[in-house]
Order: C-alpha cells, then sequence, then structure tokens
C-alpha cells in the first residue's frame, strides 16, 4: 500500500482558549457583581427610602413617643410605621361628613392664593389619576416616529386632550397625549400631542417600557411587538407620513 508524499497532512483541532489563574477570576468576580449588585441597589434604595421618611416624620412625633428615648438606639422604620396609620387616619376622616367639609374649606383657602393655587390644583389631579383608577396612568405603550423620520421612540400612552385643546389642534383627527421618557433616566422627558394614526401601540407594560429605556436597550423584554406587525405598521405611518407631506405641495400653475 503506499501513500502520496505531497498529500495534506490532517488539520489538528482548533486549541480551545486556556483559562488562566486571572480569567477565572475575572469570571467569579463579574459573577459575584450580578448576583450581588442588584440586591445590594434595592436594599440600600429602600434603606434610604425608610431613613427618609423616618426623618421627615420624627419631628412631629412627640418625644414621648419615639422609640429612642426608652432605647438606646433608634428603630428604622417607625416613622415609616406612623405615616402610615396617619395617613389611613386622614383618609378616614375625609370619607365623613365633617372631614369633608374640613377638606373642602381648605381646599377653598389655598383656592383663593394665586401661587399656590395653581400647583394644589395640579398636584390634586396628578394624584387623583394616579391612584383613584379614574385615569389611564399610563397603561398603554406605543411607537412614534421621533426625533425624526425613520426613527422610533418608545412612549407612555396617556388620556386624550380636553376639548378646548382638542378644538384647538389642526385637522379633524383625533389625537392622544403622550409622554416620551428620556434614557436612562425616564422620570425627564418630553409630553406632546400625537394624531392617533401616528402611534403604534405595543404590546408591552409600562414596567418592561421603563426597564428598556433605563437600560439604554441592554434589558430587552421578552414579550415585545411582532417584528411583522411592527413593520407592517411602521409602513402605513410612512405611507401616511408622504401623503400628507405631498398634499401640501402646491400645485404648479397652468400656462395658457
Amino acid at each position: 500500500m503506499t501513500t502520496r508524499d505531497d498529500a495534506p497532512a490532517p488539520l489538528d483541532p482548533a486549541p480551545e482558549p486556556h483559562t488562566g489563574l486571572m480569567g477565572r477570576f475575572r469570571n467569579y468576580f463579574l459573577t459575584g457583581l450580578v448576583v450581588t449588585g442588584p440586591i445590594a441597589i434595592t436594599l440600600y434604595l429602600v434603606w434610604w427610602f425608610v431613613t427618609w421618611v423616618d426623618g421627615v416624620v420624627r419631628p412631629f412625633v412627640p418625644l414621648a413617643y419615639r422609640p429612642e428615648t426608652y432605647l438606646p438606639y433608634g428603630v428604622p422604620g417607625w416613622g415609616l410605621i406612623v405615616a402610615f396609620f396617619s395617613l389611613t387616619l386622614v383618609g378616614f376622616l375625609a370619607a365623613n361628613l365633617i372631614g369633608r367639609t374640613l377638606v373642602d374649606v381648605g381646599e377653598t383657602f389655598l383656592g383663593r392664593i394665586p401661587a399656590v393655587r395653581a400647583i394644589y390644583r395640579g398636584l390634586k389631579q396628578v394624584f387623583e389619576t394616579l391612584f383613584s383608577g379614574k385615569g389611564s396612568s399610563f397603561r398603554k405603550v406605543g411607537l412614534v416616529e421621533f426625533p425624526s423620520p425613520g426613527m422610533w421612540s418608545i412612549v407612555l400612552i396617556s388620556q386624550s386632550p380636553s376639548e378646548d385643546i382638542a378644538r384647538s389642534l389642526p385637522a379633524q383627527e383625533e389625537h392622544v397625549s403622550v409622554f416620551l421618557p428620556c434614557s436612562p433616566n425616564p422620570t425627564t422627558g418630553f409630553f406632546f400631542y400625537v394624531p392617533k394614526s401616528k402611534i403604534i401601540e405595543v404590546d408591552l407594560s409600562a414596567e418592561d417600557a421603563a426597564t428598556l429605556i433605563m437600560s439604554a436597550g441592554v434589558v430587552q423584554p421578552g414579550s415585545a411587538l411582532d417584528p411583522k406587525k411592527a413593520a407592517a405598521l411602521a409602513g402605513m405611518a410612512n405611507a401616511a407620513r408622504i401623503a400628507n407631506a405631498s398634499s401640501l405641495k402646491p400645485e404648479p400653475a397652468k400656462v395658457e
């Protein structure tokens, strides 16, 4: 049996990357950071909130009712417990006839102060919308073509504009008020009115949208919009935009 001398030698398999001591140390460190980082930040935020409430409530609690008066150390969360029962008591009293009367008197007094009146009414409407369940409270998430054609941003869909604002908006199409959060801080952003046909509603919760914005797209939610549906809706929106733009162009003058 003969063999050819010029036959190519069999290729050796690619060597597996060798993980040294520093590589293993790096992997262990990153794994520990991923495991403990969210827990540590969550505990820190909870602790900050509890201590902040304690600091706000403590001056209003008499010294005789403070735990540190009888203990060599303070009790974290005592102010939070006092605030919880105090707010519950205020709500119970406000639900009665006497409580409603006192609330009406207080609102009448605040309504006569020009600077305070606008602030109080605005904050009251926000709190009633968020905690009474009567408003939308950003329950829907959508996509809007912003800041330029072909670029889409996530918005939180709010309520429809009032009748006065709706009459002032151009065209006859129904508009919707939306809030566009900024990344990575979703508490800041832009508020504007958008035609309802220009919004692509997505099957996404407000919490998942906030996570997506805060992570700048790093954390992608599992229940996102179907790409085919998004492409179809985006095509319809682009076609409508082109049609609207062409309708605004002046017709060329006829030469006789």
